[in-house]
């Protein structure tokens, strides 16, 4: 059973109680987080263990939830952050710590509002820099470009792009002497 006392963002302690089941045992809140009298942020305990998994949010008080906070592992810490950046009540931006360390892992992003990822960003060794990039240039949903970053200083060294949609790389960008710009482009079969 979820303790209201131990529900974020509550300044008053007036949330509405969410018992799904009908069951007695709390899953949760809904609550006004901002105190202006109207209800913007939902907070749910999924596995009953009395600690918060979901928190769903209207950060900008048009009615529609544009960022999630999901603790997927019971740590009491966001494991995932979803965000509807631009308001088309989409979700377009996705933050993930993939391995409960505490730093994002994995960034995905649809950048045109087509409800397609076209870029995941992945930092594997917790760096801040981005060790690999898969991209899908041609909005298509299948990824075409893949670059990386094979020596750790933050510059993408190789990109390997599938230039025909066969969904195989036949292109290949080196950037040969580490000055960040791609100086060897080849196709290949």
């Amino acid at each position: 059973m979820l303790d209201k006392a131990a529900v974020p963002f509550d300044p008053n302690g007036s949330g509405t109680p969410i018992d799904t089941s009908q069951n007695g045992t709390l899953e949760g809140f809904i609550i006004d987080s901002d105190g202006n009298g109207v209800d913007d942020t939902i907070v749910l305990d999924m596995d009953a263990d009395g600690k918060v998994d979901m928190i769903a949010a209207d950060t900008n008080g048009d009615g529609v939830v544009d960022a999630i906070m999901v603790d997927s592992n019971g740590d009491g810490y966001a494991d995932t952050l979803m965000l509807d950046s631009n308001g088309d009540g989409r979700i377009d931006t996705v933050y993930q710590d993939s391995d409960g360390d505490g730093q994002v892992d994995m960034v995905a992003m649809d950048t045109d509002g087509d409800g397609l990822t076209d870029a995941v960003i992945v930092d594997s060794n917790h760096d801040g820099l981005s060790d690999t990039v898969y991209l899908d240039s041609d909005g298509d949903g299948q990824v075409d470009v893949v670059a990386m970053d094979l020596d750790g200083d933050g510059e993408l060294d190789v990109a390997v792009y599938d230039t025909d949609g066969d969904g195989e790389a036949d292109h290949l960008a080196l950037d040969s002497d580490d000055d960040g710009d791609f100086d060897i482009d080849d196709d290949f079969v």
